[in-house]
C-alpha cells in the first residue's frame, strides 16, 4: 500500500507556533535529504498517523507533495511529549530508492516451544529488533523466527535467522534473541530450601552447646554432691 500526503512550508517558528499547530491537528516536521536542503514543513496529524500505523510502521516508504514536487521519505525520527506521548516533532529523509537504507526491523516470534507447552518453561524475549541494510523496496515489515523446537534453557541468536536474500544483517550474530526460561517460582523454592538448610546448619552447634552445658552441670553436681560425702 502506497501512501501519499500533503505538506506545506513553515515560515513560523518558535514553541508558541509549534502548539498552536497540534491544537489545530497539525504537526511540524523538518526534511532532510541529499538532494535536498532541510526544509521545515507542515503536516497533518492523521496523515502521520495512518503511516506509523501501517503494518511496515515508520520503516514505510511514502511521498511527500509540496510545492517544488514530491519525494520519497522515510520517518527518521519522532519526538513525543514523555508525559502525554503526543508527537511533538518528527524528521523525514529523503529515500533514493536506488540507495540502501539501514534501518531496525522487529522479529515476530512464530510457533509455541516445547520447552513452554510441555516443559513448564516461558518465553524471554532479549531481542526484539534487528539492524539491516537493503533497498527501499526491500525493507521487510517485520522478520520471522520459529522458536518451535526450542526445549528448556534453549535460547536461538541472531545467527540463527534467516532473511530474504537481498536483506543484510547488521546484528552482532552472537546476540541472544530468545530463550526459554524456567519458571522464577522454582527458582524461589530452591532459595527457600537453601535457606531452611542454612537455618537448620546454624541450629546445629546451638543444640551441641546446650548439651554440653548439660553434661558441664552433671559433672558439677557429682563433684558437689561427692564433696559432701567425704565431709560427712
Amino acid at each position: 500500500m502506497s501512501f501519499t500526503i500533503k505538506a506545506e512550508r513553515r515560515s513560523d517558528f518558535g514553541k508558541n507556533v509549534s502548539r498552536r499547530l497540534r491544537r489545530e491537528g497539525r504537526i511540524p516536521v523538518i526534511l532532510y535529504g541529499a538532494a535536498v536542503d532541510s526544509v521545515p514543513l507542515i503536516v497533518e496529524k492523521t496523515d502521520l498517523f495512518k503511516i506509523i500505523r501501517s503494518e511496515s510502521g515508520e520503516n514505510t516508504i511514502f511521498k511527500v507533495a509540496m510545492d517544488s514536487g514530491t519525494q520519497n521519505v522515510m520517518i527518521k525520527d519522532i519526538q513525543t511529549d514523555p508525559v502525554t506521548d503526543e508527537i511533538l516533532h518528527t524528521d523525514l529523509i529523503q529515500i533514493a530508492m536506488d540507495k540502501v537504507v539501514q534501518v531496525s526491523v522487529p522479529i515476530v516470534l512464530k510457533g509455541e516451544a516445547v520447552g513452554v507447552k510441555a516443559e513448564g518453561g516461558f518465553v524471554d524475549v532479549i531481542t526484539r529488533e534487528l539492524e539491516v541494510v537493503c533497498l527501499p523496496q526491500d525493507i521487510p515489515e517485520h522478520i520471522a523466527l520459529d522458536i518451535g523446537e526450542l526445549h528448556l534453557n534453549q535460547s536461538m541468536k541472531v545467527e540463527d535467522i534467516m532473511v530474504p536474500e537481498k536483506v543484510e544483517i547488521l546484528s552482532d550474530p552472537n546476540t541472544v534473541v530468545v530463550n526459554i526460561a524456567a519458571p522464577h517460582v522454582e527458582e524461589e523454592i530452591v532459595e527457600e530450601e537453601e535457606e531452611e538448610e542454612l537455618m537448620g546448619e546454624e541450629e546445629e552447634p546451638e543444640v551441641i552447646k546446650k548439651e554440653k552445658a548439660e553434661e558441664e552441670e552433671e559433672k558439677e553436681e557429682k563433684k558437689e554432691e561427692g564433696g559432701q560425702e567425704k565431709k560427712e
